[in-house]
């Protein structure tokens, strides 16, 4: 492998030392409290967050009536709509 240029220069960087001169102690430090402070932003974050972990996942009174509908045999669905909602399906996922 060929180096270009003048290895004496590049050489001549790493060789020379740099004199450090001690640090000084300094005055004594004065102990601070770490402050945290949060957005009013975050704040209406956190209240949103709260009030949808209440929400439940289930809407337990429609599962209850389209459940009584099937028991009770008057649930009927269009097979063009359980179609449609397929091939709704298939394209979103694809988007």
């Amino acid at each position: 492998m060929r180096i270009p240029g003048d290895i004496s220069k590049i050489t001549g960087v790493y060789g020379t030392q740099k004199s450090v001169s001690k640090i000084e102690k300094t005055g004594s430090v004065s102990s601070r409290k770490d402050v945290v402070s949060i957005s009013n932003e975050a704040k209406d974050f956190q209240t949103i967050f709260k009030a949808l972990k209440e929400v439940p996942d289930i809407r337990q009174d429609k599962v209850d009536s389209i459940l009584g509908s099937i028991e009770a045999g008057n649930y009927n669905v269009s097979s063009r709509d359980v179609a449609e909602r397929i091939v709704r399906s298939v394209f979103d996922k694809k988007a």
